[in-house]
């Protein structure tokens, strides 16, 4: 017999991270029967061990590699029986009352596929929640001015939102979806390793006749990158391998053509632009990430780079 949620939480060598979100989850829940699912994708840090002697009760799903989040949600979603299927990251925590705000929400809104709260940084200020699809527009401007510029268009942070409302997409540290959609769209696209795939899924829902939803009253604290302190260079090629997809699925072949042309541009003005300080470690650094960026286009973007090719990364805690 099925539960009310389903929590599910992929983990990769964060350990004191997956062990604080599941600690939100067992103490903030409240009336609703749930199940909590961990698919740990080859941790080193001992990442199981402690889950399992902290939290029992949970299922875990233990993989001998990194297969990458989307597929690591796939498996849990096999495995998970709730009427709602909760997603959250290693490094979100559940505030008091979020899971009721988004619970109600959606039995209140029987159309909506998807929704999520607001993130929060641990001051209390806002974070980015809600995601546009990516456009060319997205991709090669600047994010925060369009928001300023065309807020209605582009959502954001900068404004303070009192009721819930429609967008495209949402960040996907913590969001709460329907089974039945799911089971409508499919799961996440596994071409996706670690960037955009709720975003695709998103946008699949969306042309299935699902809205997607902000609820703002929701809080949610999300430690922004304090994930894992992977290797930045490796992250950045993971990033711009899903935006490709992303437009190759959705977007078509010219634009997906001006998108790597106008970020090639980019990657050329940043070399430049950094190379007169480059005797100053930011400047430095950015320099050497852009070369490595531009290496990885030279060489055709292949596959076998980027977080794939990360064995070993190991958890800190990083304030932005």
């Amino acid at each position: 017999m099925g539960v009310d949620l389903s929590f599910i939480l992929v983990n990769w060598n964060t350990k004191e991270l997956v062990l604080g979100a599941l600690r939100s989850i067992f103490s903030t829940v409240g009336g609703y029967t749930f199940e909590v699912l961990v698919v740990d994708n080859g941790s080193e840090d001992g990442s199981p061990e402690a889950i399992k002697e902290a939290f029992p009760q949970t299922y875990l799903i233990i993989n001998e590699e990194n297969f990458g989040f989307a597929r690591a949600i796939n498996q849990a979603l096999t495995q998970a029986t709730g009427r709602y299927l909760f997603f959250l990251n290693s490094d979100a925590r559940l505030k008091e009352g979020a899971v009721e705000i988004l619970v109600t929400f959606m039995e209140d809104n029987p159309d909506v596929g998807i929704a999520g709260g607001q993130l929060i940084n641990e001051d209390g200020t806002r974070q980015n929640s809600i995601a546009p699809f990516p456009s060319l527009a997205t991709e090669l401007l600047n994010k925060r001015l369009l928001r300023m510029l065309f807020p209605r268009r582009y959502p954001g942070k900068e404004r303070d939102y009192s009721s819930p409302i429609d967008v495209e997409s949402l960040v996907g540290a913590c969001i709460i979806v329907r089974r039945q959609a799911v089971e409508e769209v499919g799961g996440l696209d596994e071409g996706y390793f670690f960037f955009l795939e709720e975003t695709d899924w998103c946008l699949r829902m969306r042309d299935k006749g699902w809205r997607i939803c902000f609820v703002p009253q929701a809080q949610i604290l999300h430690l922004q990158g304090a994930s894992v302190a992977m290797a930045k260079t490796e992250a950045k090629i993971e990033f711009y391998r899903s935006r490709y997809l992303f437009f190759e699925k959705h977007r078509g072949r010219t634009r997906t053509v001006l998108l790597k042309s106008g970020l090639i541009l980019r990657m050329l003005g940043g070399i430049v632009g950094n190379s007169f300080l480059i005797w100053k470690r930011r400047y430095r650094k950015r320099c050497t990430t852009c070369c490595r960026l531009l290496l990885w286009h030279l060489k055709f973007c292949p596959s076998n780079e980027g977080l794939r090719g990360v064995k070993d990364v190991k958890a800190t805690h990083q304030k932005n």
